[in-house]
């Protein structure tokens, strides 16, 4: 069973996640570079990365009507990564967030996704500020953030965090 489909770029289809996924969320949540740089969400296993599809993006659907999103390669439908929109705890504004394979990094597929997120934010959900968080060590997140037109606006601690966020603003 694929996802609802939400927006497409030129070389992405964003659509919602699904226990489907499970898969890949196992892969993705235990690579290298979203430990360094997301941090370790304790997904061990096809049942772990279940929970984490249906208790977090699901629920985040159901919630406000969005939530990160699976971004596939248009044309094979490879999964790459994940980009959309979170509200988390200790934001007062929706935050977009995306986390790719490392593999494809270094591609411009969060630079895409995010830039549609945004611009899906405006248009579409219309809200009228998005901000984002990223470690302040993460250069090519933040690269990504001011590519996309974002500004940096200090560091924030946000619950669940052990240190400060370089924090970004539309």
């Amino acid at each position: 069973m694929s996802g609802i489909e939400v927006l497409r770029t030129e070389r992405l289809v964003l659509r919602h996640l699904t226990e489907d996924d499970a898969p890949f969320i196992l892969e993705l949540l235990n690579s290298p570079g979203f430990i360094e740089n997301i941090g370790d969400r304790g997904v061990r296993d096809l049942d772990a990365a279940r929970r984490y599809v249906g208790q977090g993006p699901g629920a985040s659907y159901q919630k406000y009507g969005y939530g990160l999103w699976l971004a596939l390669l248009k044309d094979t439908g490879e999964p790459l990564g994940i980009c959309g929109l979170v509200k988390r705890d200790g934001l007062e504004d929706a935050d977009v967030g995306y986390a790719f394979l490392e593999r494809c990094w270094g591609k411009g597929y969060a630079r895409e996704s995010a830039a549609a997120t945004l611009d899906y934010a405006r248009d579409v959900i219309g809200l009228g500020k998005v901000v984002a968080i990223t470690s302040p060590s993460n250069a090519g997140s933040i690269a990504v953030l001011e590519k996309i037109g974002m500004k940096a606006a200090g560091m924030i601690q946000i619950p669940g965090y052990d240190t400060e966020s370089a924090y970004f603003t539309t």
